[in-house]
């Protein structure tokens, strides 16, 4: 009697991006290391997944320059934007799961441009995740910093620099990002114009409020109707949609944030779909963190958006 085949593991490539270039205060480069640190590689194997260390991708400093023309940066950005979206690309290409260890959120447009770009060349419906504190939909003309992590769904969405919205080509005719794609969980800070341009763009938005109102669960719900067999599911988790009490190691805190079991909760439901794809972790800063506490309660949480369950429950 033959054996039963089994299903080979998923592969799962982690890809380091140790910039703060589009941040507002320095420290998100050292991110991939906490992460490393706090045991990433070993929490995702237990979980018998096949995770390869990609190790870190090169690019420019950060020269800590004054905005020009609305940006700060924008070159560096550039740079660092492309080398991400070239490296996610070829894990995609691959059959592996992209994890890209941030770094700040302006490194969003380069991994989101690949999916994209991988979802609509493979025929498949995309839904992008964002999970943060903050919009980030800001653009050159409404921002307050001209910092670019304040920027990237703006870009994805077609505002922004020809060369952040078009890294798969020039030519390129469509932006990365259509509104009905995306969904934004987690929102408690919002600058004034930037809050309008939100609204005129149609974008969901699952703010504190609204979770607190009607709870992790029926949000999680709402937010990933319409899943299924052929939806590539992109996560992009900035660490700032933690509220500060339980996730001090981010460099633009705001109080009032999901707490330690709503954010289980909501990691929980992104993997009972068994559709993630891809994943974005950024804006971790071990500089504000206490003892690398953050960085641990991320690698907790991401064992939970990976798979791990309760012994009194098991997935379904």
């Amino acid at each position: 009697m033959s054996a039963a085949l089994s299903t080979p593991p998923v592969r799962v490539r982690l890809i380091g991006a140790p910039t703060d270039i589009g941040a507002s205060m320095r420290g998100a480069s050292m991110a991939p290391e906490a992460l490393r640190v706090a045991g990433l590689v070993p929490a995702l194997t237990r979980l018998g997944l096949d995770v390869r260390d990609g190790g870190n991708l090169q690019g420019p400093p950060n020269p800590e320059q004054a905005p020009h023309q609305g940006y700060r940066h924008l070159p560096e950005c550039v740079q660092w934007s492309r080398a991400v979206y070239h490296e996610v690309s070829e894990t995609l290409r691959s059959g592996a799961v992209p994890l890209l260890m941030g770094g700040d959120h302006s490194l969003a447009i380069g991994s989101i441009s690949a999916v994209a770009a991988h979802s609509r060349a493979t025929g498949r419906d995309l839904r992008v995740i964002w999970l943060d504190a903050h919009a980030d939909f800001n653009t050159p003309d409404i921002t307050p910093s001209g910092n670019l992590h304040g920027m990237p769904l703006a870009v994805l969405c077609g505002q922004g620099p020809e060369a952040l919205r078009h890294l798969a080509s020039p030519s390129q005719e469509t932006h990365a990002l259509q509104a009905h794609e995306l969904r934004l969980i987690g929102v408690r800070s919002v600058d004034p114009l930037e809050r309008h341009f939100v609204h005129a763009h149609g974008l969901d938005v699952f703010d504190m409020r609204h979770i607190d109102e009607h709870g992790m669960r029926k949000v999680m719900e709402q937010a990933l109707m319409g899943v299924g067999e052929h939806t590539h599911l992109h996560v992009s988790f900035d660490v700032d949609f933690l509220d500060p009490e339980i996730a001090p190691g981010v460099g633009t805190a705001v109080r009032g944030g999901p707490s330690y079991r709503e954010a289980q909760l909501c990691m929980e439901m992104l993997a009972d779909t068994g559709r993630l794809c891809s994943l974005d972790v950024v804006e971790l800063n071990p500089a504000r963190d206490i003892q690398n506490r953050t960085a641990e309660l991320v690698v907790d949480l991401l064992e939970s958006l990976f798979g791990k369950s309760t012994l009194m429950r098991t997935r379904p």
